[in-house]
């Protein structure tokens, strides 16, 4: 399977991963035929790339990161969440009032957790496509995805990863309170707009501290993601051990998520060029252990991406090497002319440091 852009995708190719919908099901499944009328409607619901099935790498198999029933169920509690805080007050606080739904998040959650203790590849999250009507449901289902697995690989005890998944998943509830012409603006925000829009920080804390089924820090993370170490964030300018360590986890996730998610004011980056700007943001923004032990957690370059080596050579990443994850294995479907190879042929850049990928395919 090949990793494209939909925008390159055509009628007639066969879907190799599955479409999911904002709240969790499935919308298109693996092995359908795409038709141009399935394609167009996609991109209007936001959905960016897509595995395609192709016969030079049909060997490729794209691990999930969470199965497809613990997707659904953890989706499904994002959109209630949301969506209830959304109505009314009185309907956020129902929600919470037989502590019904603070157990299903608990369980969601500890399942998550289990799931990701049990993966041996790379996180890759484009590995599953989800159409959404508000990006909001989709990136806190990735943030609480990319928080929780590195909680673990920072070695927090499980009631810790516990409080800073439900902190992830909840962080930015405040934003369902801002309004959509500033949430949704296309262009950027004046300066007014910005002073509003950053209230979703004490909004959502304020929201969340009041219920008795989630964790006082879990509260936090909503409070202070947006904070950075120099003190140039908000909404209090906190700096370096003023912030929480909960918060400086998932200050790097949420900024990663954001950078390689489509918005309505910019296109995605790659996550490789995602991470880079992470980098220069260590020490001075971004803790730099928690961005160090995150590169380590993601798939820097997905497995299916199109790739060209400094020899012109070109082809598609099949495998990741765990501890470099900036230097995969690259099968050569096409020679330093761009001409096809007979015989495609694999390079493991972890062991021939004189190749480099110079560039990849523009998915978005």
């Amino acid at each position: 399977m090949r990793l494209r852009s939909i925008q390159k995708c055509k009628p007639g190719q066969t879907l190799a991963r599955s479409v999911y919908a904002e709240n969790g099901t499935i919308l298109v499944g693996s092995g359908v035929e795409l038709t141009q009328r399935m394609i167009d409607r996609l991109i209007r619901m936001n959905v960016t790339n897509l595995y395609i099935q192709d016969n030079r790498t049909e060997d490729i198999q794209v691990e999930a990161t969470v199965s497809e029933a613990t997707r659904r169920e953890a989706m499904g509690l994002i959109n209630e969440a949301f969506r209830s805080s959304s109505q009314s007050p009185q309907k956020w606080q129902q929600m919470f009032s037989d502590k019904q739904f603070g157990r299903q998040i608990r369980q969601v959650l500890s399942t998550v957790a289990d799931e990701l203790k049990g993966k041996h590849s790379a996180m890759n999250l484009l590995a599953d496509a989800c159409a959404f009507d508000h990006y909001i449901f989709a990136h806190s289902f990735n943030v609480m995805l990319y928080s929780t697995a590195l909680a673990l690989k920072s070695d927090f005890g499980e009631k810790e990863v516990l409080e800073i998944g439900i902190g992830a998943m909840l962080h930015d509830i405040g934003k369902m309170s801002i309004p959509d012409t500033i949430l949704k603006k296309p262009g950027r925000l004046t300066d007014e707009e910005f002073v509003v829009m950053k209230r979703h920080t004490e909004i959502g804390f304020e929201m969340l501290r009041r219920q008795e089924d989630i964790p006082l820090l879990a509260a936090h993370c909503a409070f202070q993601h947006h904070e950075r170490l120099d003190g140039t964030g908000y909404p209090r300018r906190l700096k370096g051990d003023e912030i929480h360590p909960y918060a400086k986890l998932m200050a790097v996730c949420d900024v990663f998520d954001a950078l390689t998610t489509h918005r309505v004011y910019r296109p995605p980056m790659l996550p490789h060029d995602a991470m880079e700007l992470l980098y220069t943001g260590a020490d001075i923004l971004y803790d730099k252990e928690y961005v160090e032990r995150f590169r380590d957690t993601i798939a820097l370059y997905p497995l299916g991406l199109s790739v060209v080596l400094n020899t012109k050579e070109s082809g598609v990443v099949v495998d990741y090497n765990k501890g470099t994850p900036s230097r995969p294995v690259v099968r050569i479907l096409y020679d330093e002319n761009g001409q096809p190879v007979e015989h495609p042929y694999e390079y493991d850049l972890s062991k021939r440091l004189h190749l480099m990928i110079v560039s990849c395919d523009e998915l978005f």
